[in-house]
């Protein structure tokens, strides 16, 4: 199966958000299965020791490379890090949110949000997407959350901003499907990583994931998209959503975000 595996996405994989939980999960699970691992992160320390712990318990080769996904010139960073790689898959893991009501946030958060969430996902896509359909093989996955299925109080343009990498995905495999490339969109749940434990949730509170078991399930199903729901219970859901009346998913939903981070009244 690894053999399988990097013939088909290696021999360099590209990995965005890598430097802790679901994307340094992705980047480990990648290395294990034999192919070579080019770390992408804001933040230089963390990301080249986690580059460094991977290619030492892999033996495979790693490369970290330091750019702030929401930077005007991060395509250009990007690829000059990255042109001499024959990169074969990439996974735009990047993302993050504060919860609050859209009103109470200035737009500089939501700005932030957009060019993390969309900006950087869609230049990621169209730049390394012309060297995967000219390579004729290869994948994207887009790590999405159960978010992108309902517009939610309190994490407006977080929920919109998952659901356009949804979308965006769900296009791209279509597109990319003649030229031999897999793309993915994979939606994530209550995962326990850094992120979600800076929010002040605790995730022992939760019936979440590891994000070991998310990456995984992610990397098993890159060749099943459009989409993947990562947790069996959460794809079970996911069934359910897709039948409920829209206004009552949002009152739900929003309801138990503002529970769960006790938000209070509406703007």
């Amino acid at each position: 199966m690894a053999d399988e595996f990097s013939a088909r996405y290696g021999p360099w994989a590209l990995v965005l958000g890598a430097s802790n939980g679901i994307g340094a999960a992705f980047a480990r699970q990648i290395a294990d299965a034999g192919v070579n691992v080019a770390l992408v992160a804001r933040r230089a320390g963390p990301l080249e020791e986690a580059a460094a712990e991977i290619a030492s318990a892999t033996g495979m080769e790693t490369r970290a490379v330091a750019v702030d996904l929401t930077a005007d010139d991060m395509l250009e960073q990007l690829a000059a890090a990255t042109d001499d790689l024959d990169v074969g898959l990439v996974v735009y893991n990047a993302g993050a949110d504060q919860v609050e009501h859209f009103l109470r946030r200035p737009l500089s958060d939501a700005d932030f949000i957009v060019r993390l969430n969309c900006v950087g996902p869609t230049k990621v896509a169209h730049h390394f997407g012309q060297r995967l359909t000219a390579r004729g093989s290869g994948g994207l996955i887009l790590v999405s959350s159960l978010a992108a299925l309902s517009g939610c109080a309190g994490t407006a343009v977080y929920s919109a901003s998952k659901a356009f990498d949804q979308l965006l995905a769900e296009s791209l495999w279509f597109e990319w499907a003649p030229s031999g490339v897999n793309v993915l969109c994979l939606l994530a749940g209550v995962t326990d990583t850094p992120n979600l434990r800076s929010t002040g949730l605790d995730p022992a509170q939760f019936a979440g994931m590891h994000a070991d078991d998310v990456a995984r399930e992610g990397l098993e199903n890159v060749a099943n998209g459009p989409v993947w729901v990562a947790g069996a219970d959460n794809r079970a859901m996911f069934a359910t959503v897709c039948t409920v009346p829209r206004g009552d998913m949002v009152t739900a939903v929003s309801g138990m975000v503002s529970d769960m981070w006790d938000l209070g009244d509406h703007a």
